[in-house]
């Protein structure tokens, strides 16, 4: 799988790879930077109360890794064929993590650019999907694997209660653009700020929505410094992923010096230096608010 990885995402190039799996005969991509490894089902240790959706625990190579029946996450039916299933062994957020799924079938090499947010119409704050692929024939249903697993586990998300280790804050009239594809990370971010003192949190919900509008700015004549004095982007969003708008930012002559934070599940020792290469004056994994916070203390102009 590793090289299946190459230089994607290294240089902001808005592609990514795809692998698509199945649930019955739904199908769904997540993004490959995110999956370890692919591997035949073993049998699993059953914790005792545990979240319906996880079967259990397994061992691989010496490290004990939960594993979550996603059919069972999305609400769908049991494997008609078991015995042919598969499990995809993950790591983001810091965390490795087992999702058995029907059938891994295909790597698919794409642009976010083929990827459309989901329509309000039939989701909300709540959906398990983050962007709709679209191919030659069908459509794959990108999985947000962070929102199963913070359904399961609410520990895992982002927690306001973890800034009171900052002690008192004072307020600030800093402005700091999001670019979120998430509603519940949005809200969660914008609630997280305000606590922290940043009242003025905006959102865009993409990579492409925050460039237009920075861009607007300064093509008004404006300082993009007395509208904005920091961003902070995730990485996998429909249309322009977060590493590609860095690199637009960073390579703008009236955008460069606004400092740009990186706060994404694939913040890992493997994958930092891509988001060096584009140019971020910062980057840290979700959920570690705290740290987020600091780092906005240390860059905002």
């Amino acid at each position: 799988m590793d090289k299946q990885k190459g230089i994607l995402l290294e240089s902001g190039t808005n592609e990514l790879e795809i692998v698509e799996f199945g649930i019955g005969k739904n199908r769904f991509g997540i993004n490959v930077i995110k999956v370890k490894e692919i591997l035949h089902p073993q049998p699993v240790t059953k914790i005792p109360h545990s979240h319906p959706s996880v079967e259990g625990i397994i061992e691989i190579r010496g490290e004990v890794v939960p594993v979550v029946d996603v059919a069972d996450a999305l609400g769908f039916e049991a494997s008609e064929k078991p015995e042919q299933d598969k499990f995809i062994l993950t790591e983001f957020n810091q965390t490795k993590i087992v999702f058995h799924v029907h059938t891994v079938t295909q790597i698919h090499r794409i642009s976010w650019e083929q990827i459309e947010k989901p329509n309000k119409m039939y989701q909300g704050l709540d959906t398990q999907v983050t962007g709709v692929i679209k191919m030659e024939e069908d459509m794959l249903l990108l999985m947000d694997l962070e929102k199963i697993v913070a359904d399961i586990n609410p520990e895992t998300s982002l927690r306001v209660n973890q800034l009171k280790e900052l002690g008192e804050r004072e307020r600030s009239n800093k402005k700091i653009l999001i670019a979120e594809d998430s509603g519940l990370l949005r809200v969660l971010l914008q609630e997280t700020l305000e606590e922290a003192g940043y009242h003025q949190a905006f959102i865009a919900e993409d990579g492409k929505e925050a460039f237009d509008q920075l861009s607007a700015i300064v093509e008004n004549g404006e300082a993009i410094e007395d509208e904005y004095q920091l961003v902070i982007t995730d990485i996998e969003m429909p249309r322009m992923d977060g590493h590609h708008f860095t690199r637009l930012v960073k390579e703008h002559p009236k955008l460069q010096h606004l400092p740009v934070i990186i706060f994404s599940s694939l913040i890992t020792d493997d994958l930092r230096h891509k988001g060096e290469v584009v140019g971020a004056d910062a980057q840290v994994s979700k959920p570690e608010i705290v740290e987020l916070v600091k780092l906005i203390d240390q860059y905002v102009l």
